[in-house]
């Protein structure tokens, strides 16, 4: 499946393209129309792999430096890069406990709220 989706993008030249035709496997249906491909589909071969081999070494940079064999701000630039292509996704960090503690204390939220949010800051 890789070396295919590889001789696609070789194939395409890097240039946008629409599927308009997917057909489930052991099934013989087929759906016509125009879909669009996820955003890690638009990445080219090399981030793929570079991301792939992020996500093997539990997102170690260390790891990721010796593998590629570059150093460490070249890892992180590469990462920045990437990461600017998901802005759709948006990462929103937990509160902080004395956050929630000062909203309680204004009221602006409830204490049964404020000990919700501090149980899911704690991964609970």
């Amino acid at each position: 499946m890789n070396q295919e989706w590889q001789e696609l993008t070789r194939m395409t030249g890097g240039r946008d393209f629409l599927v308009e035709r997917i057909r489930i496997k052991d099934t013989g249906v087929a759906i016509e129309g125009e879909f669009e491909l996820p955003p890690l589909f638009d990445l080219s071969a090399e981030d793929q792999v570079f991301l792939a081999a992020f996500v093997r070494s539990h997102g170690s940079i260390k790891e990721m430096e010796r593998y590629f064999g570059v150093s460490y701000p070249t890892i992180k630039n590469r990462l920045n890069r990437l990461a600017e292509k998901f802005d759709f996704i948006e990462i929103k960090p937990a509160e902080e406990k004395s956050e929630v503690l000062d909203r309680l204390d204004r009221g602006e939220i409830s204490v049964q709220q404020a000990l919700e949010n501090l149980k899911s800051e704690r991964g609970e």
